[in-house]
């Protein structure tokens, strides 16, 4: 598989924010091709100082980048590129860990193809991939989020939705694996969802899905003018989800979903909440001007 050249070997240190500067943005990539479509947190590091996270690219072309780390500091981040072994995806757009399953993430395609992955240091092996159980006619997925309660597994995604007149529609299912490796879902059941901010004619109601540890729903929102922009963003208190001791999901969207902050100018497509913490990492695809990444405490009880 072809890969790029230098800088699969090379570590790329961005920052644009001083050292120690909490809530700024830092940059992370520099051109279209190494946005931030979706980001899974990883652990911390040794030190203790910061978070490595598994970032995934909306890359379509065979060789281009689909998967990277970055080692996130207040003030510095570090990106170092992933070997992609197995079957290509086309415009990932979202990443999470499975929880109980160290190394194992899933990754999800605009068009609901879902990869199960095994990370090994700078190698990610695909284990199995397989389509969404339910998608809709015209459905364009930029969100995935995995939740673990009652010693159950259930997953949410979502159709990013497209204006004020394609609210954004909310999948949610059981979720167990086979054998072999291929997730298996069970029933699904969806809700309509609208931002309240962005209200553009190209606003996307949901760009990515975070559920904190007490089963809030925690949801980005982006407008996208084009690949120089103007973007506009915003992350909202959108609800929460629960699953019961015989795995039926539930989820409960706000009628008015509480805006939590306003990002203008950045197209956020990745919310993560950290573990044990209120702390939340946000990634943007600026499209041609790059991706960036900042921190938040959105994730509290």
């Amino acid at each position: 598989m072809a890969w790029l050249t230098a800088a699969t070997a090379l570590l790329t240190t961005l920052g644009s924010a001083p050292a120690g500067a909490a809530g700024e943005w830092q940059k992370v990539g520099g051109d279209v091709l190494s946005g931030v479509s979706g980001l899974a947190y990883e652990g911390r590091t040794d030190d203790g100082t910061g978070v490595q996270v598994l970032v995934v690219h909306d890359n379509k072309r065979s060789g281009q980048q689909r998967l990277s780390r970055i080692t996130h500091r207040e003030g510095s981040d570090t990106v170092a590129p992933l070997t992609w072994d197995g079957p290509e995806p086309v415009d990932l757009e979202a990443i999470e860990a499975v929880p109980g399953m160290p190394g194992e993430y899933l990754a999800l395609t605009s068009r609901g193809v879902l990869f199960r992955l095994k990370v090994a240091g700078s190698t990610a092996t695909v284990v199995d991939y397989t389509p969404l159980p339910a998608i809709g006619e015209g459905d364009d997925f930029e969100s995935f989020a995995l939740v673990a309660q009652n010693g159950k597994l259930a997953a949410l995604w979502a159709d990013r939705g497209a204006g004020p007149g394609r609210p954004a529609t909310l999948y949610a299912a059981p979720l167990t694996f086979a054998a072999w490796g291929q997730p298996l879902f069970g029933a699904v059941t969806s809700r309509t969802y609208r931002a309240a901010h962005p209200a553009d004619d190209g606003a996307r109601h949901i760009s990515d899905i975070a559920v904190t540890a007490a089963g809030r729903l925690v949801v980005g929102s982006a407008a996208d003018a084009g690949d120089d922009g103007p973007f506009d963003s915003a992350v909202s208190d959108a609800g929460r989800v629960t699953i019961s001791a015989t795995g039926r999901v539930r989820v409960a969207l706000a009628a008015s979903p509480t805006v939590l902050g306003t990002y203008p100018q950045y197209k956020v497509e990745a919310v993560e909440c950290l573990p044990e913490s209120a702390d939340t990492l946000l990634g943007t695809d600026d499209e041609n001007l790059g991706g960036f990444v900042r921190t938040e405490s959105f994730c509290g009880a």
